[in-house]
């Protein structure tokens, strides 16, 4: 159920388009290169996918050019399992490159970073790193790493040609949501109202994980009682809602004729084109879309997964990746590498991920500020988190408890084949075995 910043589970299914590329050690500088003017080199290991190596090299680019004297050669490693697997290895066994990229929250958790990382709560530009994201990244009362990127969101992405000929608003709530799609049902011309695609299963679990938001704002301790085994999605009425939007949506006739079948690129034809008018999903896939359907920069906006509230609409968000230095930099290594991560925490270091790539959210740095021609749907993003209270972040950032079934849960009770509150049920056996593998007190 995991969705991770292009690494594993939705996120890497999210850069659908994204092919796997190699990366090793000396692709970027070194102290040869440079004639041996450099008198520190210093690794940097991030993920292979061809968005993460672009990202990683203009990053060593533009922090060399700032930094002279200081060399960054890359190295790269796979996702997913064989990824994390790779990551604990070199962690444990002292084999770590000098500064690597790697995931927050619980997987952040898993690589036991008071044992094997550096604080840096010391550094100067912690306080413009975004207290979202220092949330995933701290243990005891440490910080341990930068965010490189910008955020993700799980919303709902709108055809605004759609809105604008119906003369619909953006829906705060639930009941404005499920009108809208009855005026757009009504309408006919061949529009879905809610595009799905279970034929790639994991885009079936948005309405579920993209809800958080409003889980917590509902009930603000949820996170910590369901890592205690205290509370549950199908006892829960707040968390039991995603599964029960899932269902309503198809059981009112909202979705497209072809949901079981039909994947995301299918979804994305039809939101940019106007044969479908909402889309719940990750922001990740915004860039995809305008690859292939240029006018999806301007004709497709955003919105949060709307709940029960208006006075507490908000967006559920996934950090980006964080960048973060082993503790076996030492000396003057150990000064480079903090001088890398100063520039990725930096606006500098937001305009050189830019320049690599269009962002998949705003910034978790303060100061830092998307371009001008970012897709509208990503622009609509930033109101979320400069509101107070105005987003969240993704379940999986604060409880290690998750369980690998959500998809197919999520896929039988969006295609009317279980309820919602059966699929809650079985989605609480399902998290039930990873906690106890965890060791988590009360499982």
């Amino acid at each position: 159920m995991t969705i991770r910043r292009r690494t594993s589970g939705l996120a890497l299914a999210a850069a659908c388009s994204l092919a796997l590329t190699a990366c090793s050690a000396g692709d970027l500088g070194s102290s040869d290169d440079a004639g041996g003017s450099s008198s520190v080199t210093i690794t940097y290991l991030a993920g292979n996918q061809e968005q993460d190596v672009k990202e990683a090299q203009q990053l060593i680019k533009d922090f060399m050019a700032k930094t002279p004297g200081v060399t960054v050669k890359l190295e790269s490693r796979p996702g997913g399992t064989e990824g994390d697997n790779i990551v604990k290895t070199r962690l444990s066994t002292g084999d770590m490159t000098d500064v690597f990229s790697y995931n927050t929250g619980s997987l952040f958790q898993a690589i036991a970073p008071q044992k094997n990382l550096v604080p840096i709560s010391d550094q100067p530009y912690i306080g413009d790193i975004d207290e979202n994201f220092k949330k995933t990244v701290t243990a005891g009362d440490q910080v341990y790493g930068v965010p490189a990127g910008g955020f993700m969101a799980g919303a709902v992405l709108y055809n605004i040609p759609v809105y604008t000929k119906l003369g619909l608003k953006v829906p705060t709530t639930w009941a404005e949501f499920m009108a809208n799609n009855a005026k757009i049902k009504a309408a006919g011309g061949g529009v879905a109202p809610v595009i799905q695609t279970y034929g790639e299963t994991w885009t079936s679990q948005l309405f579920v994980l993209g809800d958080f938001h409003n889980v917590a704002a509902a009930e603000s301790d949820f996170a910590d009682r369901y890592t205690k085994n205290q509370a549950k999605y199908s006892t829960s009425p707040a968390a039991k809602k995603g599964f029960e939007h899932t269902q309503q949506v198809h059981d009112a006739g909202y979705q497209n004729s072809d949901f079981a079948s039909a994947k995301l690129p299918d979804g994305l034809r039809m939101l940019a084109q106007g044969k479908g008018a909402h889309y719940p999903i990750l922001t990740g896939v915004v860039n995809d879309m305008i690859d292939t359907y240029p006018n999806g920069a301007k004709d497709v906006g955003l919105f949060a997964l709307p709940g029960d509230d208006a006075s507490k609409n908000g967006l559920t968000v996934w950090t980006p990746n964080g960048v973060y230095i082993p503790n076996t930099t030492t000396g003057d290594k150990l000064e480079a590498a903090k001088k890398f991560l100063a520039f990725v925490a930096s606006p500098d270091g937001c305009k050189s991920l830019a320049t690599a790539g269009v962002p998949t959210g705003p910034y978790a740095v303060k100061g830092c500020e998307l371009p001008a021609d970012v897709p509208q749907a990503i622009k609509d993003m930033q109101p979320y988190l400069d509101k107070p209270g105005g987003s969240s972040l993704a379940l999986e950032f604060l409880s290690p408890v998750k369980g690998p079934s959500l998809e197919q849960i999520t896929v039988e009770v969006g295609s009317g084949i279980r309820k919602a509150q059966d699929g809650a049920a079985r989605y609480d056996e399902d998290v039930k075995k990873q906690a106890q593998q965890l060791g988590l007190a009360g499982w």
